[in-house]
């Protein structure tokens, strides 16, 4: 009996050393797919502050916390499915989705531009403003926005994990990407929370009666305005770049690569031209040549959208 009970513990052992090695396994993968969408990751935490500039700073929290919930649900029900699905049965096909997302991300992109300088959403009151920024129904309408521009992102981030552990069994890659998809939303939203409080902690700093604290927080409180209007900004450019380099990857894949070459080329060029800094040229170069891409597609969206059906009314 005490023969087969020691033999029962070895065996029970041996099954949790190898449940520990398959933990230490998929959060090592976890660790690696999670690198790569790092630039994803500061897109999206560029793009949330602006949803909750200019609203009540009682309502801020609150509302990150339910876009942090709608992005948690975009990812683990929406995407993590249809990925592992695709990825198994049809794997060509994901690259068709992310050129419809990297379409929509562009689109929204060159949408903010075209508003920017054509004067949209600006006709009203600064009294109808100021009520419409404090109505529920605003609130509901920035959060809707936001987790929809988050869908787009959130599947990006998705896709660039899952194409790390495309090799590791179904199981595995799906706890793969829920410990990515967890990991990623905790980052973004914790570091969005902190973004937009910061002119609170820099209030508590100017308050509490110590020459440095105090100066340091006025500086903080008077900083923020600028901060979240160049988060804004960051977050527009943001959703150019993503959304015209997931369609310039997307036509590489497809056959189409001589645009991606084309970037490829003109960033290398141009870093050539700057050996000090030849990482960051070559980045900043390839960037900016996947934003215009980015603008042109959007625009062509926005002109079939606002500008053709203006002038059928014209007519």
């Amino acid at each position: 009996m005490s023969g087969g009970l020691v033999a029962l513990l070895d065996d029970i052992a041996v099954i949790a050393r190898a449940a520990a090695a398959s933990v230490d396994d998929i959060a090592a993968a976890a660790g690696r797919a999670g690198t790569k969408t790092i630039g994803v990751v500061v897109d999206d935490a560029a793009v949330t502050p602006r949803y909750v500039t200019g609203l009540s700073p009682a309502r801020e929290l609150p509302i990150i916390a339910k876009i942090a919930k709608g992005s948690l649900r975009n990812k683990l029900v929406f995407i993590l499915p249809a990925v592992l699905l695709l990825s198994e049965f049809l794997p060509s096909a994901i690259t068709y989705v992310l050129m419809a997302g990297g379409t929509y991300l562009a689109f929204e992109g060159a949408e903010k531009v075209y508003e920017a300088f054509s004067g949209g959403h600006h006709t009203e009151s600064a009294a109808e403003d100021l009520a419409d920024l404090s109505s529920e129904e605003h609130e509901q309408k920035m959060v809707g926005g936001a987790i929809r521009t988050d869908l787009i992102l959130s599947a990006e981030i998705m896709a660039i994990a899952l194409a790390e552990v495309a090799d590791q069994p179904l199981v595995s890659r799906a706890l793969i990407l829920i410990v990515v998809a967890l990991a990623i939303t905790a980052l973004v939203y914790g570091v969005v929370a902190l973004i937009v409080k910061m002119d609170d902690v820099g209030l508590k700093l100017a308050q509490s009666g110590r020459p440095g604290s105090a100066a340091l927080g006025r500086g903080m409180v008077k900083a923020m305005p600028y901060v979240l209007n160049a988060l804004s900004v960051i977050g527009t450019a943001a959703m150019l770049w993503v959304g015209g380099h997931i369609i310039v990857d997307g036509l590489a894949k497809l056959g189409f690569p001589e645009l991606e070459h084309l970037i490829h080329d003109v960033a290398v060029s141009a870093a050539h031209a700057v050996p000090a800094a030849h990482t960051f040229v070559e980045w900043l170069v390839g960037t900016v040549g996947s934003g215009l891409f980015g603008l042109l597609v959007g625009f062509s969206v926005v002109a079939l959208l606002h500008l053709l059906p203006l002038r059928r009314n014209a007519h």
